[in-house]
């Protein structure tokens, strides 16, 4: 018996690809150092998990589709200290991000329709949209240029009579790319001339370096009605395993169709969305930390990286993530000879090869993603696995 064309077509997740060659890593006793995954390994706030040892009611029950209210509320504070105005009907509870963008995605495109989205790329993009069937044109960036958006003339060549949306992640996941005022405004021009949506995933919001702002397709009043903002708990609060995720618009005719979606899977988790409206209460003092901390894994891997000799890197400005040209052939032949066969001082590093980052073929062949999510003593260390990973890697 066959499968389905469309999962046949599917690809792996090259996040987790290498997961096999890690386990077997650790079963010969190597510590392995994960570079490969957006994991946050900083401390959860105390009131999730206080709000759920409290939670005393009898039955678990659903929670209406479009969420608890005391979650969207939470969410409507949260937005509103960022001067984003947004009221329930603007917005829906999802199971994380990922639901988020499905969403949208279904929403607004028909099957073989475009989504035109800068690469590289969340790898996930591609499933998203093989799962609904729309196509996806890329917006080549450039690590030289610091993955910023190319000019709108070449943009504009990217648009075609398929064109119904554009989707963009900034802060960025994998690059750490934070686009500029101008580059959004572009976007927004884009979107009025060619009468498109403007998806905006900004889960990496709070993670933002060098006294840099986040500017968002929603400060825009002109394009209100095209945005579709999508967002996620998973790292800001460092709550990935609890799978609450949003989407909002202020386009009510949008957010009133996704409510069909919504029905249709029933709800996200209760007892998680409870908690999760707890996270509001969490101190600014907590941010500040957490950038400070991600700030200073950044510097420590980008100061390590830029050391090592024909290794190409940009200091990313955002989220946690650093993409980096190898001096090598093939990234992923790479990644997997070094859980194979390379240790320092029992331990190993997982990568993740960043060809599955992009659409266009040749493109990340040399590159990797790299995540800063484990401390500091062990980002040195993965530094220096690193370095004397490929000076042997290259003598063979």
């Amino acid at each position: 018996m066959n499968l389905s064309n469309r999962i046949n077509e599917m690809k792996f997740s090259p996040i987790r690809k290498l997961s096999p060659y890690a386990q077997a890593a650790r079963k010969k006793g190597l510590k392995v150092l994960g570079l490969n995954i957006g994991q946050p390994d900083i401390e959860t706030p105390p009131q999730f998990m206080e709000t759920i040892k409290k939670y005393d009611e009898k039955v678990l029950k659903y929670s209406e589709s479009r969420g608890e209210a005391v979650l969207l509320e939470s969410f409507i504070r949260y937005y509103k200290d960022y001067g984003i105005e947004f009221t329930e009907e603007n917005l829906i509870i999802t199971n994380g991000g990922s639901e988020a963008l499905q969403f949208a995605l279904f929403s607004l495109l028909n099957p073989d329709e475009e989504v035109l989205i800068p690469e590289p790329f969340y790898t996930n993009y591609s499933s998203f949209t093989d799962i609904v069937g729309c196509k996806v044109r890329a917006i080549t960036t450039y690590g030289d240029d610091g993955f910023h958006l190319p000019k709108m003339e070449t943009m504009e060549s990217l648009i075609t009579e398929k064109t119904r949306a554009i989707l963009i992640s900034s802060p960025s996941n994998p690059t750490g790319t934070i686009y500029t005022k101008e580059e959004i405004r572009m976007l927004a021009d884009l979107c009025l001339k060619y009468d498109l949506y403007l998806i905006s995933d900004e889960v990496y919001r709070e993670f933002v370096y060098d006294g840099l702002e986040v500017h968002s397709p929603m400060d825009i009043p002109e394009i209100e009605d095209r945005v579709v903002l999508i967002d996620s708990i998973s790292k800001r609060y460092s709550a990935c395993g609890a799978r609450i995720g949003l989407v909002a618009s202020r386009n009510k005719a949008i957010i009133q169709a996704m409510m069909k979606l919504a029905q249709s899977r029933l709800c996200a988790p209760t007892l998680e969305q409870v908690a999760a409206a707890a996270l509001y209460e969490t101190p600014k003092s907590y941010f500040e930390a957490v950038k400070k901390e991600y700030q200073e894994r950044r510097d420590i891997l980008f100061e390590g990286i830029s050391k090592i000799p024909q290794v190409k890197v940009k200091k990313p400005t955002g989220a946690f993530y650093m993409m980096i040209e190898l001096p090598i052939d093939n990234a992923e032949d790479f990644c997997m000879w070094i859980l194979e066969k390379f240790s320092y001082k029992n331990t190993t590093i997982m990568m993740a090869p960043a060809e599955g980052f992009y659409l266009t073929k040749g493109l990340g062949v040399k590159e990797v993603r790299l995540s800063y999510c484990i401390n500091q003593e062990d980002l040195s260390l993965a530094v220096e696995i690193l370095k004397l990973a490929i000076e042997e890697y290259n003598k063979k």
